[in-house]
């Protein structure tokens, strides 16, 4: 369950920030977080070590945690992992019963993209959705706001429309979402004509961005770590 007063106020942040998805905004900010965490003093936290050998990371936040420049901590992580991973392997891959490699090697493909990171973002984003309901239903300036914002990206919308059952906030938000991926196409459907030469002198109006921002309409927008 969300906590009112520490999730409301990123999620009111991120609505007043404005644009083609707040909570892909939010998501970004949040993964950046953790990014800085999992390398900070929580690096020697002994739950987070024994939280990180169990799972380790994804490909991605693998390669961002490198990026970030700290890889000392990441090799501190990534060893203690890397002997627990060999263990488990050791007794999966000597197993001597009929049918369990194949069995095993399916859970294995699964285990192999968890992600400790990714759990604790995902649980996170969980909460904020869960927060975007709440305000929607007891913030009236909120839910003004939301019903006149830019929307959100395709799975943040059915994100939302999946946690709440009010068929007034669902009608809401199937209206955001379907005016703006509209308004969206239109701009990008503009973006295409304008590399005809008979249009050359024509104003780009909002679709010089067009493409990216239909991208993360129906993308997500994918927050890239940079090391300093």
């Amino acid at each position: 369950m969300f906590n009112q007063h520490i999730d409301t106020a990123p999620v009111l942040e991120a609505f007043a920030a404005g644009g083609e998805c707040p909570l892909c905004t939010l998501r970004n900010q949040t993964e950046e977080g953790y990014l800085d965490q999992f390398l900070g003093g929580s690096v020697m936290v002994p739950a987070m070590r024994v939280l990180v050998n169990e799972k380790g990371f994804c490909a991605r936040h693998f390669a961002q945690l490198y990026e970030s420049g700290n890889h000392l901590g990441l090799a501190l992580m990534t060893h203690t992992h890397m002997k627990e991973a060999i263990a488990a392997l050791e007794k999966r891959w000597m197993e001597p019963k009929k049918g369990v490699f194949w069995k095993r090697a399916a859970q294995d493909g699964e285990a192999r993209g968890s992600c400790a990171l990714c759990d604790r973002l995902d649980s996170t984003m969980d909460r904020y959705i869960k927060t975007v309901v709440w305000l929607w239903s007891n913030d009236k300036p909120f839910r003004e706001r939301y019903n006149a914002s830019l929307g959100l990206c395709v799975a943040h919308a059915d994100a939302v429309l999946a946690a709440t059952t009010d068929g007034a906030m669902r009608a809401a938000v199937i209206d955001v979402e379907l005016r703006n991926l509209k308004r969206v196409e239109k701009e990008l459907e503009w973006f295409t004509l304008k590399f005809d030469y008979r249009n050359n002198d024509k104003p780009w109006g909002d679709s010089k961005d067009a493409l990216p921002r239909a991208i993360q309409k129906l993308a997500g927008a994918s927050h890239q770590h940079k090391g300093e």
